[in-house]
């Protein structure tokens, strides 16, 4: 992996994101790439993404937005790699707000395949989710339409030029916005803790096996395929009732007193989660770590070699539904808590909200 990186000159958006910042790390810090260019709209995240990297001199950051094509085509000069990070991905505030979705997950994505031709780089790596499979909200939509424009371009392509594939994955716990910061704050401040429905099943996986698989599919693309990564599967009432076990005493609460509260489920959100659709079963591929689902249309004007080192079965019938999977037992998911640090009280005073409700509460 390290060869395949070293002296490359590699190009993030979203930046500044949960998937972004930590790809920014592991490409500084573990690999040795030639040239790093971080983009990024938040201009106060981007100050102090700078700030904790000023001393790697081959990192520079840029404003930028992928709405914006012709700034996207200028920081793509002379760049090999791709990492698409950037992306709305709140499902209540896309529901709320459809075109702003549309805008930067679906024509910022064509806005990323379009300065990468200009610019012919070597590889486009886009970071998809599990919600896009079977959608039923605009975010999920919206990523699933990303997907299939980085296939399209893939397939369309004449002669030389970029490899474009997608990387799908599950929730990344810990992130902002996920239900772990915000169960941590609600059990500090006694609870309750506010829970969807007891039922919802969830695939999940740490920020760093995210980044792990982003990284990996930009060695193993071939090209307009989708790389799923092998997750655990969770009930979120049980993830509640492991931090409340762990957390509460913390805290100078005792577990019994925090009470779980059901809320409901917000517009668009599905009780389970899928990894691939039945469809796609008939075109997968299942890897050690991984399954790679090929494109329904090959390319057009040249042939690809899909061969992947590790294959496990060329064969795959089970589309990986979240509520007919196992989960992982109270002990098991304690332990994977534990073993990625996502027990741990990052900022040691309130730093994220602990409140949820949906508009029409308001």
């Amino acid at each position: 992996m390290t060869d395949f990186l070293k002296n490359k000159r590699v190009l993030v958006t979203g930046a500044c994101g949960t998937v972004g910042s930590e790809l920014v790390r592991q490409l500084l810090e573990e690999r040795e790439v030639g040239e790093l260019i971080g983009l990024d709209n938040n201009e106060s995240e981007l100050f102090f993404l700078e700030q904790r990297f000023y001393k790697k001199f081959s990192a520079n950051f840029y404003l930028a937005d992928v709405r914006d094509r012709d700034k996207l085509i200028r920081r793509m000069e002379d760049i090999d790699i791709v990492f698409h990070a950037a992306a709305f991905k709140h499902v209540i505030l896309c529901e709320r707000s459809p075109f702003e979705a549309v805008l930067t997950n679906i024509i910022g994505v064509q806005n990323i395949v379009s300065a990468a031709l200009e610019k012919n780089v070597e590889k486009v790596i886009f970071t998809s989710s599990d919600k896009a499979v079977n959608p039923t909200n605009v975010m999920g939509t919206s990523k699933l339409m990303g997907e299939r424009l980085m296939t399209a371009a893939n397939s369309n392509l004449r002669g030389e030029g970029p490899i474009f594939a997608s990387t799908r994955f599950g929730n990344v716990l810990g992130s902002r916005g996920s239900v772990i910061p915000i169960f941590r704050e609600q059990i500090r401040n006694g609870g309750p803790i506010t829970l969807t429905d007891s039922e919802m099943t969830r695939f999940i996986m740490s920020i760093k096996e995210a980044v792990q698989l982003v990284i990996d599919s930009a060695l193993f693309a071939r090209g307009g395929e989708v790389l799923i990564t092998k997750m655990p599967v969770i009930r979120i009432k049980d993830l509640a009732e492991v931090m409340i076990t762990e957390l509460a005493p913390g805290y100078n609460h005792k577990p019994e007193n925090i009470e779980i509260k059901i809320i409901g489920t917000k517009p668009g959100e599905k009780m389970y989660e899928e990894l691939m659709s039945i469809e796609e079963t008939r075109r997968t591929l299942e890897l050690k770590r991984y399954f790679v689902s090929m494109p329904a249309f090959t390319g057009l004007y040249r042939d690809i070699d899909y061969s992947y080192p590790d294959t496990v079965s060329k064969t795959v019938t089970n589309p990986y539904n979240s509520a007919n999977e196992t989960p992982l037992s109270k002990k098991e998911l304690t332990a994977f808590l534990r073993d990625n640090n996502l027990l741990q009280d990052e900022f040691g005073e309130q730093k994220h909200p602990s409140e949820r409700f949906w508009p029409d509460e308001k």
